[in-house]
């Protein structure tokens, strides 16, 4: 028997694919965002193609967007600079930790937020031990070594049981 904690709420190819529309339809106002294959490819502070536009768009349209990583603040400040966001590091996701330093910094209601991230041990897991939503994106570059490989084939057996439930990503 699978955890159900580890299955992502929504699966997409890229994050610039989590359209205004899909987020009016359910109700999300706020969005927690990942960095490392999420919005950047790991350690680059070159924002993935289509993420500055996608940005754009959803602060235009009221979207609340703040970076939840767990990666330590000399990567992220940086990083959330170039894309004029505020940010939270060292999430500690799992835990509810960073996504609730990241709620009270810009107010959001947990209920009409949507976290964003690539992986399941941390993003969606996370997500779900404090009630969030989560759309799990493909990652931005596929890592090399033996814990990502690790780490890649037991998140397919969800992206798989995703794919058979829903028909395709989003």
């Amino acid at each position: 028997m699978k955890f159900k904690g580890y299955m992502p709420d929504y699966i997409f190819e890229k994050t610039t694919n989590i359209s205004l529309e899909f987020l009016k339809e359910n109700n999300f106002e706020y969005l927690f965002l990942d960095v490392d294959n999420t919005l950047a490819r790991h350690g680059s502070m070159e924002p993935a193609e289509g993420v500055i536009q996608w940005l754009d768009v959803m602060k235009k349209n009221n979207i609340k967007l703040i970076i939840t990583s767990n990666n330590f603040a000399k990567r992220v400040e940086p990083f959330a600079n170039i894309i004029n966001l505020d940010f939270v590091s060292f999430s500690a996701k799992p835990t509810p930790y960073g996504f609730l330093k990241a709620a009270l910094k810009i107010k959001a209601d947990l209920k009409k937020t949507l976290v964003v991230g690539d992986q399941c041990f941390t993003d969606v897991l996370g997500a779900h031990i404090i009630g969030m939503k989560v759309a799990m994106v493909l990652p931005v570059f596929d890592e090399e070594g033996w814990g990502y490989e690790l780490k890649k084939k037991f998140e397919q057996k969800y992206i798989d049981r995703y794919l058979k439930e829903n028909g395709d990503f989003l």
